[in-house]
């Protein structure tokens, strides 16, 4: 039986959500469920082939957002930072200016997952180009660039919950689900 820790990523859903999640897990159906949901992968499996993916994201949506300097896959990420993506802004002066760069990093998890998923994952870091607080704005944002963007993070959090339970990946190398997209 999975640990009770194993659902803290659904910390402040409502209970009947999180007992539903519960129960699937119990009873072994959470990860068949989720891979049936999202049955590929997507095909981003390099820090090239991301920062071509968030740019075009951001270009369809933020285009009057500062431009990104690095994005790139984080294999740090979750374990050190109790976090999926990460965006920063460092500012330097170099002469009399102000020079800003802007970097989005996303935990390796993401190399391995369901094309819905880094979308997500991807969404929520540039909606913190315009909106740094996760406010109504923020959220609004979200959805804007992804209307599922509140199911999806869900999704996301009960597939954490799945792979931290059983202490296994759900997709990819390793995983019990399909290894690539298709």
């Amino acid at each position: 039986m999975p640990s009770p820790l194993a659902l803290k990523y659904l910390h402040g859903y409502p209970e009947s959500l999180v007992s539903r999640v519960r129960s699937m897990l119990e009873q072994g159906q959470l990860g068949p469920w989720l891979q049936a949901r999202y049955p590929v992968l997507h095909e981003v499996r390099n820090d090239t082939a991301l920062y071509e993916y968030v740019t075009d994201l951001k270009s369809r949506h933020l285009r009057n957002a500062e431009p990104l300097s690095k994005v790139g896959f984080d294999g740090k990420l979750q374990s050190i930072h109790n976090a999926l993506g990460t965006h920063t802004t460092v500012a330097r002066v170099q002469g009399g200016k102000i020079r800003t760069k802007r970097e989005i990093r996303v935990a390796t998890l993401f190399r391995e997952a369901p094309p819905e998923f880094l979308r997500m994952i991807v969404v929520h870091e540039l909606a913190h180009l315009k909106e740094r607080q996760h406010d109504k704005a923020f959220y609004q944002l979200c959805c804007r660039m992804e209307p599922d963007y509140h199911q999806l993070e869900f999704d996301v959090r009960a597939w954490l919950c799945w792979e931290e339970a059983l202490g296994q990946r759900l997709w990819g190398p390793g995983g019990t689900g399909p290894s690539s997209a298709g």
